[in-house]
């Protein structure tokens, strides 16, 4: 990172006050008796009210609004396992996402833990305070079996967004570029370069999504996960295939997509020069992918490219999705997020880059044309627009599966955030 901007990052989390976030109040504290209601002894009549009933928490606290980020640091992105409280920059991050793009309310919790039950068994025990659980930065595959068991435990949604938000941003652009490269998602041949928490919740969602999993090579650091190895754990077994390829060379050699989930520069320009015509390439290495698209366009001039970086078109970026998908599943009260849920933010996404983009989005973005088509194949963050279909799709399939405890809310289309603020 450059100085400069080295500098002033720290000054913006610094000043005026530390931190990125603030707890307001939403009530009337202006007399003695808006503090007999704010407190003793009015608090006693909604305790009473819960005590007889856990559902009337939503009524009368701010648990139906309220979304836990949660991490033990092991996997913070760009920085690896710093720990639990370095990481708290990330997590109030996070937050500052979740309340500016889709009115939740959220807190950071990082947790010293000496084993994945101990993290399992902590969130677990404090999990009824909050609408819901985004678990955030753990690595993997820890993170496999803690989603697991919280999910199962916890009434309330559990979302690993290392894996899922990754996966639906990720197969919503996809679809749309293979769309664009007049492609059908059952034919392609796909490379994915990484085996960690995102690939394969990325080839999960994408095989959810009409891949097919014998077209699907994944790569972990010892090359091709195929069934002749007998090293692989029960989350890597689940994509190995039967095939002669055993290094990138091999397995990209006429591949119609290259995902990337691994590092910096590990796919060069001659085993780019070996893909199908009108190959897509989603080198999401950040900050560094794994091809620049410098080198991807002097290579090639007949590819679609996207990377996790905000200064290239498609960008794959998290917040087009668990802000979305959050304020969706609390809407109707869901009791976990499930695959209808995944699969209707992903189309969401993918037909919402396909209407024209409003004047305010254009403007934000330089005022550049965003039409559908090779550098345009996922809408903006700053889209409000996310904010009806996203959350709505999520909703919606939410009611339909049955994991809703609320009917579809009349209050869709959403319009703007001010239905969230006091």
């Amino acid at each position: 990172m450059a100085e400069d901007l080295k500098q002033a990052a720290l000054e913006y989390h610094e000043n005026p006050v530390p931190g990125k976030l603030n707890i307001t109040i939403s009530k009337p504290t202006a007399t003695a008796r808006d503090l007999s209601l704010a407190y003793s002894p009015g608090v006693a009549e909604p305790c009473r009210e819960i005590a007889k009933d856990p559902e009337t928490a939503y009524r009368y606290t701010g648990k139906g609004n309220l979304v836990a980020v949660i991490s033990d640091g092991s996997a913070v992105l760009g920085l690896g396992n710093i720990g639990p409280l370095a990481s708290k920059p990330v997590m109030e991050g996070k937050g500052v996402l979740f309340k500016r793009f889709a009115g939740v309310n959220s807190v950071d919790v990082e947790v010293e833990s000496e084993s994945p039950q101990a993290f399992i068994d902590t969130v677990a025990r404090i999990a009824n305070t909050y609408g819901g659980i985004n678990l955030e930065d753990i690595k993997a595959p820890e993170c496999f079996e803690i989603e697991r068991e919280l999910i199962e435990r916890c009434n309330i949604p559990v979302f690993h967004d290392d894996q899922h938000g990754t996966a639906i941003v990720t197969a919503a652009g996809l679809l749309n570029a293979l769309e664009l490269q007049e492609k059908n998602i059952a034919d392609a041949k796909i490379v994915c370069l990484g085996a960690g928490a995102a690939a394969t919740a990325c080839m999960k969602l994408i095989i959810a999504c009409g891949a097919q999993s014998e077209n699907i090579y994944v790569l972990d650091r010892k090359g091709v996960i195929h069934s002749g190895r007998d090293d692989l754990n029960k989350y890597k077994s689940m994509f190995a295939i039967d095939t002669d390829a055993r290094t990138l060379d091999d397995a990209i050699d006429g591949a119609d997509v290259f995902i990337g989930v691994s590092g910096p520069d590990l796919l060069s320009g001659d085993q780019l020069k070996k893909m199908a015509p009108k190959p897509v390439v989603f080198a999401c290495s950040n900050p560094d992918p794994e091809i620049s698209p410098e080198v991807a366009h002097s290579v090639r001039d007949d590819l679609i490219m996207a990377t996790g970086r905000s200064d290239y078109p498609n960008q794959v970026n998290n917040v087009l999705g668990f802000p979305f998908i959050f304020r969706g599943a609390l809407d109707v009260r869901a009791t976990k997020i499930n695959e209808e849920m995944k699969v209707a933010a992903v189309n969401a996404l993918k037909d919402l880059a396909k209407e024209p983009a409003p004047q305010d989005v254009i403007d934000a973005y330089g005022g550049g044309a965003l039409e559908f088509g090779k550098e345009y194949i996922l809408p903006k963050p700053m889209d409000s627009r996310l904010l009806t279909e996203v959350s709505g799709a999520v909703a919606k399939a939410a009611v339909d599966s049955g994991v809703a405890s609320l009917p579809y809310p009349d209050f869709y289309p959403l319009e703007s955030l001010d239905r969230f603020e006091a």
